[in-house]
């Protein structure tokens, strides 16, 4: 009884690992690239959402690419793994002041472009079995350098478990827009209004 019980703790423990995941590829119009993403040393969720390490994770490896993407090309990240933990998730921009590589993206300058949401009959979440968060950005972002953050929220646990990254991009052929912008972390972040 004691083998059985000790087996069954290590696979819980297994599927538990397993289940984890990290954003760790950049894709942007049809390429992609794995140098511009801030990789995630782990796949350990970020737990706390008022820590500066849910904006691209516990101290990520930087990246070595900042990459050229043009206002309305496609823009997503893939994953380690499918998500499979039940939650929403969502893709931000956030207005580097200068060099995306240098800026550690604190401020208010981050605006959401894509989420991901519950669906009702059955209930479930629309990024559940997903590999990569894919979106377009907006053809009136205007041009500079960005990090684009990905998340995905785990919501099997208290507290949640936040699946982020981030990687690389300098926009050109933007527009004029001027988006709102919220602080992450910051109460916007933490209770959307």
């Amino acid at each position: 009884m004691k083998f059985s019980t000790s087996l069954l703790g290590l696979v819980a423990i297994a599927q538990t690992a397993s289940a984890h995941y990290i954003f760790n590829t950049l894709i942007y119009g049809t390429q992609r690239s794995p140098a511009a993403v801030r990789l995630a040393q782990s796949n350990s969720p970020v737990k706390d959402a008022t820590s500066n390490d849910i904006r691209c994770n516990v101290n990520p490896f930087p990246a070595t690419a900042t990459v050229n993407v043009s206002a309305g090309d496609a823009i997503g990240l893939e994953l380690s793994a499918a998500i499979f933990h039940q939650g929403p998730a969502a893709i931000y921009l956030g207005s580097a002041s200068g060099d995306a590589a240098d800026w550690d993206g604190s401020g208010q300058a981050w605006f959401k472009i894509a989420e991901w949401g519950p669906t009702f009959n059955p209930f479930t979440f629309t990024a559940v079995g997903l590999t990569q968060l894919m979106t377009t950005i907006p053809e009136n972002t205007p041009s500079g350098q960005y990090l684009v953050r990905a998340e995905q929220i785990g919501l099997h646990n208290l507290p949640a478990e936040y699946y982020v990254g981030c990687a690389q991009i300098n926009v050109f052929n933007g527009g004029s827009g001027n988006p709102s912008k919220i602080a992450i972390p910051g109460p916007e972040y933490i209770q959307p209004t």
